[in-house]
């Protein structure tokens, strides 16, 4: 037997070994570093965040409110006469801007008001029904009407009372309002000398919606040049 064939076997158990070392050693990290295992959210149809880490969109921001001024009944005791008025006093409060109307805001302008100012929408409505009719004597309908038959159908469909047809005769069976007093609903008469021969509804801020014989059912200021010397008063038919 050679040397070689008597060393062969050692050779063996030498690189047999060696190689369960290294098989060993690659099996270890040398870095000495644990693994780290990432957590990973996941929900339908929104981005991906690691360790529950969220971020709030748009949809989880609050609702915006603003300061708006609201009208409410305050009853106070006139002076002279111990009668109570009700007369809408303002407060201040706060409602969404959500809660604004399309026509709470078109008529916010004409009638140089605040929106939330405007809470009788059924009187808006009708405004916006007839607006721009054209004026007729004697008219009554959309194709056209004369100023007292609006004033007829805006009482008799938003406040639900009856009055006279003519604006004479409004004037004279009306209670009659001094300028300062009028509230929106009341009537407001104008004419040359004693003679009443024209009439529309007060609204606010001196404004007033009426059937005029030029452009219709439109609204115009008591302010106006030629209103204002034709104006004869205030008069209501309205139990407040």
């Amino acid at each position: 037997m050679t040397w070689l064939q008597r060393v062969s076997p050692v050779l063996c158990l030498i690189v047999l070994a060696s190689c369960r070392n290294i098989k060993s050693l690659t099996a270890k990290d040398m870095s000495g570093n644990k693994k780290v295992n990432v957590t990973v959210r996941k929900q339908p149809g929104k981005p991906v965040f690691i360790e529950d880490i969220t971020i709030k969109g748009d949809a989880e921001t609050k609702p915006q409110t603003t300061t708006v001024r609201k009208v409410v009944k305050k009853p106070k005791t006139n002076q002279s006469s111990g009668e109570v008025d009700n007369s809408p006093m303002p407060t201040v409060g706060f409602v969404s801007t959500e809660e604004l109307t399309g026509l709470q805001l078109k008529y916010a302008i004409e009638l140089d008001a605040t929106a939330e100012r405007l809470r009788n929408l059924p009187l808006l409505q009708q405004i916006e029904l007839w607006w721009g009719t054209r004026y007729c004597l004697g008219g009554n309908t959309q194709n056209c009407i004369d100023c007292s038959g609006f004033t007829t159908v805006i009482l008799r469909d938003v406040y639900g009372v009856s009055i006279p047809r003519t604006s004479q005769e409004q004037y004279d069976r009306s209670e009659k309002i001094e300028t300062e007093q009028l509230q929106e609903g009341d009537l407001v008469f104008f004419g040359s000398g004693s003679r009443i021969n024209h009439v529309g509804v007060y609204l606010t801020n001196n404004k007033f919606v009426h059937a005029s014989t030029s452009q219709g059912v439109m609204i115009s200021d008591l302010n106006d040049r030629y209103w204002q010397p034709r104006f004869r008063g205030g008069g209501r038919f309205i139990i407040r």
